[in-house]
């Protein structure tokens, strides 16, 4: 017997649902949103084992306290108390999954990727993520520890 495309698609998203489970997480400054939920997949265990050449699935749930026509991503690698600047191939937060203009009171996915390249050094630090408004305040931001690994 052949399994339908359905159950096929079924059986997919329970094992991504499987591998995506809640993280702990740093609030790290979120004024104009309140984060419900960051997912990391796959990222089973904490820290974070981040595999270079590998890319992660980012998608955190945030309820809105603000409007706003848009929405940017920063993403920073925090070594000894400096944040360095992480790119993402997205940005843009209307981009990622969130609907926009955001509005007041609503609650939004933001779903991303967080590429790790080869040449990134085997070394523990911490993932900051920013999604900021368009007044530049935080729509949010969290942290947690990883570990980029080969």
């Amino acid at each position: 017997m052949v399994p339908s495309p359905f159950a096929l698609l079924l059986a997919l998203g329970v094992a991504a649902t499987a591998l995506a489970e809640p993280l702990r997480f740093i609030d790290c400054g979120s004024v104009d949103g309140s984060i419900q939920e960051v997912n990391v997949s796959p990222c089973p265990t904490q820290p974070c084992l981040l595999h270079k050449g590998t890319s992660y699935s980012i998608n955190v749930t945030f309820a809105s306290k603000i409007e706003s026509q848009g929405s940017k991503a920063r993403v920073y690698g925090e070594m000894l108390h400096v944040d360095i600047p992480f790119p993402i191939p997205e940005p843009d937060g209307c981009k990622s999954g969130i609907q926009c203009p955001i509005q007041k009171g609503h609650s939004y996915s933001y779903l991303n990727k967080l590429p790790v390249k080869s040449e990134y050094p085997s070394i523990k630090l911490i993932v900051k993520w920013e999604l900021v408004d368009d007044q530049d305040q935080m729509l949010f931001c969290w942290k947690i520890p990883v570990q980029i690994t080969s």
